[in-house]
Order: structure tokens, then sequence, then C-alpha cells
């Protein structure tokens, strides 16, 4: 055990996940790649959980939070603030919904947080509809809402809770259905529920799970279910966290798969803006972000040197056109990698698009996850120099792969035959 490691045990939660069984320090980073404090070079396919969303070390937010940091880092939300303002203004004309207002916080967590109380006031309603496998942060409302029981460490919550079907396609009893039946039966189930109980005050849901294991309903699900709720005054928040920024190559944001009855009521967003900075937010309606009646402050959220970092991040991937780079180099990742998985038992599915992509193991002639070899898999690509995630809801087990967007063709190959060599390996 290093030093570290056990400092970080005699002083951190036991419930705080570190990867690896010889737990890893990442140093510095520059581009698609990341350094160990023994010096290890290691191509970096998680992005610190889809947090480095353009490069490590991008020269410029480099120096634009350099050149802030050089003015004033912080002065809290009781004054006015000109990079919050032009992020603001960005980001509520990039999200499609009319008439927008933008509130920013430190996370998404917070943001999803912040989400369900405007929801919840707006519709003088404490009871929200979420899909199972889904999460949605740490926070005691957000925990509340969770449908990932691995994420989920209390029953507790200020919120009633109702689990809709539909947020992964190839389980549960719906699977075996088509698409447009898979769609249908959903709306069904979710017609059925809201005749059981008082109106909702609003159905939150990842366009793609992340912490699930990368995994998404057909497209339009959830422009059906918008239909089904709009009817009745339920809002709509797309958790779009994980989904946000192009990642997914196909579109800008998750819920546009789903786009056909128009933007949502309410997004949230967070991880990738920052590049790293601690940006998360909310981005509603007018009436429905006016509706709190009391004051309110950020002292962190929107402070200057985060919004900095974030206009010159989402700059550089509007200028450089990420959200295509994530379209074609993950549209070659993924057919690699479905390659390779045809050859090798351990792997029930490669799915997800763009740079956001999800390989489910299981046990050989069987749909019963493989932590083993998840976890095996982890260590291997780590030891051959490829960092990875993992994930997945109830008894399932995912690898997740999400780099940076400015990913190149030569990078992607590289990653994946690391992963091939590792898979292969399971059945050695």
């Amino acid at each position: 055990m290093s030093d570290l490691y056990a400092r970080h045990k005699s002083v951190l939660p036991d419930w705080l996940a570190l990867y690896y069984e010889d737990p890893l320090e990442i140093t510095h980073g520059e581009g698609r790649y990341v350094w160990d404090s023994h010096g290890n070079k290691y191509l970096d396919f998680f992005g610190g959980i889809l947090t480095t969303m353009t490069a490590h070390a991008l020269p410029e937010v480099t120096k634009a939070v350099s050149e802030q940091a050089g003015r004033i880092l912080h002065s809290s939300t009781l004054y006015l603030n000109r990079p919050m303002v032009e992020l603001a203004e960005r980001i509520a004309q990039l999200s499609g919904i009319p008439d927008a207002r933008v509130f920013f916080t430190t996370s998404g967590t917070e943001a999803n947080d912040t989400a369900l109380l405007l929801a919840t006031t707006y519709r003088r309603s404490n009871t929200i509809l979420a899909m199972r496998n889904s999460y949605h942060g740490r926070s005691f409302s957000a925990v509340g809402i969770t449908g990932n029981r691995g994420w989920s460490p209390t029953s507790l919550s200020p919120l009633q809770t109702l689990y809709v079907h539909g947020g992964v396609r190839t389980r549960g009893p719906y699977a075996d259905l088509s698409d447009d039946a898979f769609i249908a039966a959903c709306v069904d189930d979710l017609t059925d529920l809201l005749g059981h109980t008082r109106p909702p005050a609003a159905l939150i849901a990842e366009p793609i799970q992340g912490v699930g294991g990368f995994t998404s309903p057909p497209d339009g699900l959830y422009a059906a279910f918008r239909d089904v709720l709009a009817e009745r005054g339920i809002l709509w928040i797309a958790d779009e966290v994980q989904t946000g920024w192009g990642r997914t190559g196909d579109n800008f944001w998750g819920w546009q798969a789903h786009g056909q009855s128009g933007p949502p009521d309410i997004l949230t967003f967070a991880k990738g803006i920052g590049n790293g900075s601690s940006i998360g937010g909310v981005v509603a309606r007018a009436d429905i972000m006016n509706c709190l009646d009391s004051n309110s402050i950020s002292t962190f959220g929107g402070t200057q040197i985060t919004m900095a970092a974030g206009l010159a991040n989402l700059n550089y991937l509007l200028e450089h056109d990420l959200q295509g780079n994530a379209r074609r180099v993950g549209g070659l990742l993924v057919e690699r990698l479905r390659a390779v998985a045809a050859q090798v038992p351990h792997v029930r599915e490669v799915r997800g698009r763009g740079l956001m992509l999800g390989v489910e193991l299981v046990k050989p002639g069987t749909d019963e996850a493989d932590l083993q070899a998840a976890s095996a898999v982890l260590e291997a690509t780590r030891a051959d120099g490829l960092l990875i995630g993992k994930g997945g809801g109830h008894n399932t087990s995912a690898l997740r792969i999400a780099p940076p967007l400015s990913l190149t063709v030569a990078e992607a190959e590289e990653g994946a035959a690391i992963l091939e060599r590792a898979l292969r390996s399971l059945s050695q």
C-alpha cells in the first residue's frame, strides 16, 4: 500500500470509491493522455468521469483561467458577473428552450437538486417520476430519485418517487419487443401508472444512463412520454450531465434524439462544460425558473474563474466541431469494438453513440453479470496503458468508454487494441 493510499484510508470515508487494487495518482495530463506519480503514461478513455471534455491542459482553457485568476477569482452572485452572463447567454441559446433562464451551480448533483426544487415548487407536488437504473447525484434529494441500487445508500427521501420502465433497452419485461412495441409498452405503463397517483411534478431522465452503464431506450421514447406528460401538465427534466455538449455525436444534447415534441421544460448540465472546472447548471423557461418566491444566491456557482474556463472550453468545442469528431471517431471505435465483441463470449453487448460507449460483460452463455470480469479488464487495460470506467445497474456490469471529444483516429485505434487484448484475455 502506498503512503498516499494509507493516508487516504485514514482520513477519508470508506464509501469514497477508488478504482484499482493499487489506486492510481494522476499528476498531470496533456491532450488525451495522463501520467501517474511513477511516470507511467496512459491514454485516457474516461476523462475524469466524462469531465475532461475537450483535452487535458487545453491551452485555450489554461490561458483563460490564468488570465482570470490574475484579475479576480470570485465575488459571489451578489454582484454582476460578466463571464457568468456571457456563458449563460451562450447556453440559453444552445439549449433550445424558449425564453430560457440559466442558473449555475458547482456540480451535476446540485443542478439536479435545483431542478427538483423548481419542478416541485412550480407544480405544487413532491411526487417525481424517475427511470429505473437511473443516477442523478449524491445529495439527499438526488439519491431519492436514483433508480440504481448500488448508488442509493438510503430509502429515506423528501420526495415520493415512482419508477418508470424504459431506460434499459435490452433487459427487463419488454426487452424482446421491437423498438416501436417497446416504446408503446413503456407509454402504456406510464399512462397506467399516472392513473393510480396524484399528478407528479416532473419526469427526470438521462437520455443515456451514465452510471447505469451507458444504456438507453430507442430514439423517440421520451418524445412519446412527453406527449403523455404534457396532457397532464407534468414537466420533463432532461438530465444532460453526461450526455450534453455533443458527446453523443449525432446531437448536441441527448434529448434531441427524442425531440419530436420539442425541448424539455428543464435541462440540467455539468461535467464537460468546465473541462475539469466545477460547473453545473439548470436551464428552464422563465416562468419555471422564476417560480421561487424567496431570495437565493449561489456562493460558488458561476464564479468568475469557472465561467472563464467554461467560455473558453465551449468556444473551442464549437470552433473545432468536436461534436462532429465524436460522431466520426466514435463511429469507427464502436464498430471496431463490436467486431472484437463478436469473438469474445464475455461480451453481451456493445452500445452507445458518439464517444459515450458501453461494453456489457456477462458470464459466457448467460445473461448474468460478471463483475469480476469487469474488474479484470479494468486492471488489464491500466497495465497496458489505458484508463476506462465501469458501471451498471441491477445485476449488470459494463465498461464505460468516454474519451475527450478531441480523440484522434490513431488514438481510438490505440485504445481499441488495448481493449481487445484485455477482453480476449478473459477467455484465456
